[in-house]
């Protein structure tokens, strides 16, 4: 059996890069923006038994271009997550991550669709990095790691946008 990447001679060639332009997206970066974790009424709260704390989780995404980098069509995307959990109206832990991905989209990708991919796919591939995160924070606090489940980011960008979406369809209909 031979190897996918073997050339007819039998040496291995790299495979060639597709040019930067040519990509739809090109991602620079990943790092944390932004980490914060706050055990308010420690020690007393590892003493609570029985019921599981009321849990508040809170997502969402922003992007804006970066114009001094000499790149074109740079943006910065920020994926926000923060948890809350509170046990009988005392909070017991507070955790936010802001987690930001710097990027730049490709010629080949229409300019009216850069939003809903900056706010749609980024945030979908940095959120499992943004996961970990907040269940590394949470662990670390003296708490089960607090694991999310899949997000659609689709869905929860149509209802942030819905409004300019409906006024969209209607000029252009």
């Amino acid at each position: 059996m031979s190897d996918e990447t073997e050339n007819k001679a039998g040496e291995d060639t790299p495979l060639p890069l597709p040019e930067a332009d040519s990509l739809p997206v090109t991602i620079h970066a990943q790092y944390i923006r932004d980490v914060s974790f706050e055990n308010p009424n420690a020690p007393q709260s590892f003493r609570f038994v029985g019921d599981n704390p009321d849990m508040n989780v809170n997502i969402s995404m922003d992007a804006r271009e970066i114009n001094d980098q000499g790149i074109d069509n740079l943006y910065e995307v920020a994926l926000m997550l923060s948890a809350d959990a509170i046990h009988e109206g005392k909070p017991i832990f507070v955790a936010e991550v802001i987690y930001g991905i710097t990027v730049s989209v490709g010629d080949i990708v229409p300019a009216e669709q850069h939003h809903p991919l900056l706010l749609i796919e980024i945030p979908a591939l940095a959120f499992p990095f943004a996961r970990q995160i907040l269940a590394t924070l949470t662990s670390q606090g003296g708490y089960p790691p607090l694991l999310l489940n899949p997000v659609n980011f689709q869905a929860l960008y149509m209802e942030r946008f819905k409004d300019e979406i409906v006024q969209t369809e209607e000029a252009a209909g």
